[in-house]
């Protein structure tokens, strides 16, 4: 192993939540911190996540950094590669190239009473394979749910013979330009799925779609963004905040839909079934793509093609799961067998049980993944108990199913600075890691499962990603406003505030 590296912070992740933190350190006065990027690129989900028709389920002009607005979005709802070139274009104008070392990837974490030893190694392909150490004082795991491809135990998966991958790891040396003529098989209908479909039928694939459980589906409404619009934007930057505050008011108020109030649900909820009405005329075919579980159990995903492709009758619908592949040869759960030429598994991602957590080691030789072994917790979803100067960002209760994750991501990435710049500005007046008691993070989990009593995603019948399947509890989703979280963290600060001020100052 290399010669240690002294900082002051570690954050682990380049995507939405890597660059908000490093973006918010700055702003706290730290400049002692490097990024780990494991890959070659920063960018995270926008970076792996290539398949045709890829683009945000969010307003383009809310799934931004506040302190970055672009007025230059193409579209209501901004394609995949626009994304990425967008976090690109903020980490050269923040300068923050010098703090992200890219191909690497952190190995090991271990708190050794004092700071964060973190193993860091070099990606494959990089000339240095080498491990080296570095020393944080603070580490901030900005890792994302959205990173671990899932990919599922179906038979004989293994002697499938032509192409054969994850949407997240699209393929485009074997699927590209005019498909006229092949036949592939999808397998999943989520958020994934409802955009790539649409896009491999114009392109003149036959698709047939293995559907486990169909989803609720609302208009779109995407469209370019109007000329006149963008000259405005750019012109008036209080004309681009305003329709920024709009879109998040819009957002605040699908809340209640999305949480089970009964009038806001049963609205949205005849606006699917008319929007399915109306793209779909075959009442048989319209009844498979009907789901039987209540409105907000699951994701609700936006598209203006999907029902249409489908209905085309260029994607065929399987109303059953994917249960066995023999050769090219796929058979459902319904019996039914389909020859393909190509297999994309739009399943989703490793979400529950985070990658990360097994290789984080706290202050009595616990890991993070055995620490969360019922499933993941913490003090205003970002501290956990037992693992001191450790901050997670995008993490346990911290993803939204009504409005921009961003959001989310940047208000814990300022509450980490905050607390962070407190330390490192006053060492000796602050010398007591940020800690967090087992007792306040059992009373943070009993208030998110309070929250979550009634909601869909938990008495709504149906199995979604929120939900951790080994406790049954609420733990990838915050259920309430990006306001309430604001507030949970505020509260959070000034304990964390108080403790350090009377518990840690010198006697």
């Amino acid at each position: 192993m290399t010669a240690s590296l002294r900082v002051d912070v570690v954050v682990i992740g380049a995507g939405f939540a890597g660059i908000a933190q490093a973006i918010a350190l700055r702003e706290a006065g730290v400049e002692s911190f490097v990024v780990l990027e494991r890959a070659p690129r920063i960018g995270g989900t926008w970076r792996d996540n290539t398949y045709p028709g890829i683009a945000c389920d969010i307003p383009s002009h809310l799934y931004e950094l506040g302190a970055h607005p672009w007025p230059y979005w193409s579209r209501a709802f901004a394609p995949g590669a626009e994304i990425q070139a967008y976090l690109e274009r903020v980490v050269t104008e923040e300068s923050l190239s010098p703090h992200i070392l890219l191909n690497t990837s952190m190995s090991a974490a271990q708190w050794d009473g004092v700071a964060w030893r973190i193993t860091a190694m070099r990606g494959t392909g990089h000339p240095d394979t080498s491990a080296s150490e570095i020393i944080a004082d603070h580490l901030v795991l900005a890792c994302g749910r959205l990173t671990e491809p899932r990919i599922p135990a179906i038979a004989g998966l293994g002697t499938f013979r032509g192409p054969l991958f994850h949407s997240a790891r699209w393929d485009h040396g074997a699927l590209h330009g005019d498909l006229t003529g092949q036949r592939i098989g999808v397998v999943g209908t989520g958020a994934s799925a409802i955009q790539l479909v649409p896009e491999l039928a114009r392109r003149g694939a036959d698709v047939v779609l293995f559907q486990r459980s169909p989803a609720w589906i609302v208009p779109r409404g995407d469209h370019p963004v109007d000329e006149a619009d963008i000259r405005r934007y750019a012109d008036d930057p209080s004309a681009l905040r305003a329709h920024r505050e709009r879109l998040f008011a819009e957002g605040e108020q699908r809340f209640a839909s999305r949480s089970g109030d009964e009038n806001a649900a049963a609205a949205t909820r005849d606006v699917a079934l008319d929007h399915l009405a109306e793209q779909v005329p075959d009442p048989d075919l319209r009844q498979a793509l009907t789901p039987d579980y209540a409105f907000g159990c699951k994701r609700v995903l936006l598209s203006d093609d999907f029902y249409p492709a489908i209905a085309s009758g260029q994607v065929r619908l399987e109303p059953s799961a994917l249960e066995r592949a023999s050769g090219s040869t796929l058979t459902a759960a319904s019996g039914a067998t389909y020859d393909v030429d190509a297999l994309v598994l739009a399943t989703g991602f490793e979400t529950a049980e985070q990658p990360y957590a097994r290789l984080v080691t706290g202050d009595n030789g616990e890991t993070l993944a055995e620490h969360w072994s019922t499933g993941m917790a913490a003090v205003a979803s970002t501290l956990v108990a037992g693992f001191p100067n450790l901050f997670v960002v995008n993490g346990p209760n911290a993803s939204l199913g009504h409005n921009s994750s961003v959001l989310i991501s940047e208000a814990q990435a300022e509450f980490a600075a905050a607390l962070i710049a407190e330390r490192t500005a006053a060492p000796f007046a602050y010398p007591d890691p940020v800690r967090v008691t087992q007792a306040e993070e059992d009373a943070a989990s009993r208030d998110v499962a309070q929250r979550a009593a009634r909601t869909p995603w938990v008495t709504g019948g149906c199995s979604n990603w929120y939900v951790d399947d080994r406790s049954g509890r609420l733990t990838l989703l915050w259920p309430g406003t990006v306001a309430d979280f604001r507030l949970r963290l505020s509260s959070a600060r000034v304990r964390s505030r108080r403790l350090t001020q009377n518990e840690g100052a010198p006697s």
